[in-house]
């Protein structure tokens, strides 16, 4: 079983059809959906063959209800504490070429108190995969820290280089050294922002189009047709979790080539 922690939000994707043009229309094919990071690694690691149980803290307006029942028709366990709030979305405009921008709103996610985590929660628990942005907002990274202390393994993905800059780049690198993942997902930006790689049991650098580096070994990108890369470093996080390299890639190859973060 692996447990991802952090948000559940509804996504709604917008693939334009022509440029936006201030005062007039443009044609787009939109998606609506479950989204966030931890639920899009728990949907693919699902679909991948995997067991896979997402923790977080849940609104129970509309959008949530319709966020966490689209979660588990992918088969994942939905857990955490319900209540009353606004449960963020995520606004993501897809050019012609497949490159997104991104206006996140995460409600009541970052929300998630210490004294709300369950124990229950992390009962089978071989892996926790923990998004960045679960560790850079309190007071979930209390409860973040905390699920990690229970979980006999732990993975990060550092999410976002602008999440890091604002944190504090040296606060965070600090975070993980003592937190000693068994493997980080980063970009290059990421990388970057965070003054290069921390010792850990694997560092997974994630390359785009140029594929992935794991480690010392770099390869290349599965062919596919590109429609949207959102959520494509989310299904190689999950690949990568349930079966190593090539299932990693082969997931990021499926994911840019749908409309949407999730299968």
């Amino acid at each position: 079983m692996i447990v991802t922690l952090g948000d559940l939000l509804l996504d709604v994707i917008v693939r334009l059809e022509q440029p936006l043009a201030e005062g007039a229309d443009a044609d787009a094919v939109t998606r609506l959906g479950p989204g966030g990071q931890a639920a899009n690694v728990a949907a693919w690691i699902s679909e991948l063959g995997g067991r896979a149980r997402f923790v977080g803290k849940l609104a129970s307006d509309e959008a949530g209800i319709a966020a966490q029942a689209g979660l588990e028709r992918y088969g994942v366990e939905v857990c955490g504490p319900l209540v009353g709030g606004r449960t963020g979305t995520v606004v993501s405009l897809v050019s012609d070429d497949g490159s997104r921008t991104m206006a996140s709103d995460r409600g009541v996610s970052p929300e998630l108190h210490v004294e709300e985590l369950e124990p229950v929660w992390l009962d089978g628990c071989e892996l926790l995969h923990l998004p960045g942005y679960s560790l850079l907002r309190s007071p979930i990274d209390a409860a973040a820290l905390r699920a990690a202390e229970l979980a006999p393994r732990v993975s990060v993905d550092l999410s976002s280089w602008s999440a890091i800059r604002d944190f504090g780049p040296e606060r965070f690198r600090e975070r993980l050294e003592a937190l000693r993942p068994d493997v980080v997902f980063a970009n290059e930006d990421e990388e970057q922002m965070l003054g290069g790689p921390i010792e850990c049991g694997a560092w997974i650098l994630k390359l785009g189009p140029g594929g992935a580096r794991f480690g010392e070994v770099e390869l290349p990108a599965h062919p596919a047709e590109v429609v949207d890369t959102t959520g494509a470093g989310d299904a190689l996080a999950a690949g990568y979790l349930v079966g190593g390299p090539d299932v990693a890639l082969e997931a990021a190859a499926r994911c840019v080539a749908k409309l949407g973060a999730m299968p």
